[in-house]
């Protein structure tokens, strides 16, 4: 049990916003937890962290309606904010339901059998019960219904299926290219030769004027899947083969999803950061993105750095001589993104700093290497990297 503490302090510190649920709950369970282990044997801790979880959940509800609306941290698909998670909400329903039917009634016929039938004395064990061996009655009402709901249950699927995936896209549609690499996301808007990586821009949608968005879903290296579950179901990322999805998102704000294939090490923290925008604000989005970093001579020092450490044989930086890498994400406008290696940490300078000594820090396992960079080299990189907004 002790060895919970270090992880729930490592999962609570890189919980990326004060609004984040999972932050939440692990504060409540890591405090808790802490207070309940001070002089106490083994079984009061197991009673101490039992109840701090029991707490936790409990108050994970009526915290988490306190966030900030626009991080929507809830992963479930019982909060649809897109019209093909709306489609998956309503089939989900009517699949619960009629589980919930035959849990019912199979539960009632068994608690009916328990107390109708239950020894009642020596007397019944003289008798034997009623054989019903043989009835075709019995044998049709526990075969044709089942087969039947199994029957239903095939074509509302299959009818599911092709409404979200043949959906016709309209001439206007927006098209985003999304890549999975481990363990990060690629973002390409070939309309607009943007490239960026790991947050991925879309525009604000209306149930009247309707905006979708298609995503074209690729892998460079191993599988990949791609699940936000308020704006679609999951979808995997295959290499050598493109499988598409689409979104329509009803509200703004930063949709969080995650890889939900394992990809390798860092496969829990290949998070997915999807920000939805009003139409007006996703123009301008775009509008920054096509223009190069402007030159200042205040980083030039951190400029010479970056191409003298040779990260830009995996970085691509816009304007940059020397700097046109593939295997790593786009750097162009690094600043203006909210977060560090594909979620784990947000991007601000401590971890900035921490990431360019030793990326392995902040997630062990990534396929960036230590550099071993001098204090002065990661000053003047990182006073460089703070400028590309």
């Amino acid at each position: 049990m002790r060895a919970l503490i270090p992880r729930c302090r490592l999962l609570r510190e890189r919980s990326v916003g004060k609004s984040c649920r999972t932050s939440i709950v692990l504060n409540h369970l890591y405090t808790r937890y802490s207070l309940a282990t001070r002089g106490s044997g083994r079984g009061w801790l197991l009673v101490g962290f039992t109840v701090a979880t029991f707490v936790g959940f409990l108050s994970w509800a009526p915290v988490a309606r306190a966030q900030d609306s626009t991080i929507r941290a809830v992963q479930n698909i019982f909060d649809p904010l897109s019209a093909p998670a709306e489609t998956l909400y309503s089939v989900s329903l009517l699949v619960m339901a009629v589980c919930a039917a035959i849990f019912l009634i199979v539960g009632g016929l068994l608690t009916y059998a328990i107390i109708r039938y239950r020894r009642r004395g020596p007397e019944d064990d003289q008798e034997e019960p009623p054989q019903v061996y043989g009835s075709a009655a019995i044998e049709l009402a526990w075969t044709v219904p089942p087969i039947l709901i199994v029957v239903m249950l095939v074509l509302v699927t299959a009818r599911t299926i092709g409404e979200i995936q043949h959906h016709q896209m309209p001439a206007a549609a927006e098209e985003i290219r999304v890549i999975g690499h481990r363990f990060w996301w690629e973002v390409r808007y070939p309309k607009h030769d943007v490239v960026t990586a790991n947050e991925i821009h879309v525009s604000l949608s209306d149930r009247k004027n309707r905006v979708p968005t298609e995503m074209i879903l690729e892998s460079a290296d191993v599988i990949h899947g791609f699940w936000v579950p308020q704006l679609n179901g999951k979808t995997m990322l295959v290499p050598n083969y493109r499988n598409t999805m689409w979104i329509e998102p009803y509200a703004t704000g930063v949709y969080l999803g995650n890889c939900t294939v394992l990809c390798g090490q860092q496969h829990a923290n290949m998070l997915i950061r999807v920000v939805v925008d009003k139409p007006d604000v996703y123009q301008k989005w775009l509008e920054s993105q096509k223009q190069t970093p402007v030159s200042d001579s205040q980083t030039e020092e951190g400029q010479k750095q970056f191409v003298a450490s040779s990260c830009g044989t995996c970085h691509t930086i816009d304007g940059l001589q020397g700097a046109n890498g593939v295997f790593a994400p786009n750097l162009t406008h690094f600043a203006s993104r909210a977060t560090l290696g594909s979620g784990v940490a947000p991007n601000d300078e401590q971890n900035l700093r921490s990431w360019l000594k030793d990326p392995q820090v902040l997630k062990a396992g990534c396929l960036m290497p230590n550099m071993q960079l001098t204090d002065n080299q990661v000053d003047a990189i990182l006073a460089y990297l703070r400028s590309l907004k």
